[in-house]
């Protein structure tokens, strides 16, 4: 969380799917402004390496928001550093394919190196909002075609 927002991260049932299901409010007051889930990707010192797949697919429900999607490694130094993406979440279950393509460098020169993972985030951030995000899958896809 940051600054004042305040939320809550669950696993439980979301209109019939078992999910991780992240609530509350993105609140920027005190250098606020967003709510994450997050999830290391390899023990720490150790990397995921992801160079044989084309990008992430996410079945996601939320409230009709945008979010992102942050990706972290050893090369970064910095907490804000990071590469990111942005996916919508509808109020139904969707399947959300993001190319790793589609990640663009946070507060760093460093290109996405897939080969080279350590965390994962989906982030509500940047704008006062109220958070209704839920996970059921998160893959890795040797196609992001629909």
């Amino acid at each position: 969380m940051g600054g004042m927002s305040d939320g809550t991260l669950t696993r439980r049932d979301v209109d019939g799917r078992p999910a991780l299901h992240l609530t509350g409010d993105v609140r920027l007051e005190n250098n606020g402004g967003f709510l994450q889930m997050a999830l290391d990707l390899a023990a720490p010192g150790a990397v995921l390496d992801a160079s044989g797949f084309a990008g992430l697919a996410l079945v996601v429900r939320g409230n009709d928001a945008s979010h992102n999607i942050h990706l972290r490694g050893p090369d970064l130094g910095a907490p804000w550093q990071s590469w990111r993406a942005t996916f919508h979440a509808s109020a139904q279950w969707r399947r959300v394919l993001v190319p790793f393509g589609a990640f663009l460098p946070h507060r760093t020169d460093l290109p996405l190196a897939p080969a080279r993972l350590g965390r994962i985030g989906l982030v509500s951030i940047g704008h006062a909002m109220a958070v209704d995000l839920a996970l059921a899958r998160l893959e890795l896809v040797a196609d992001t075609v629909a």
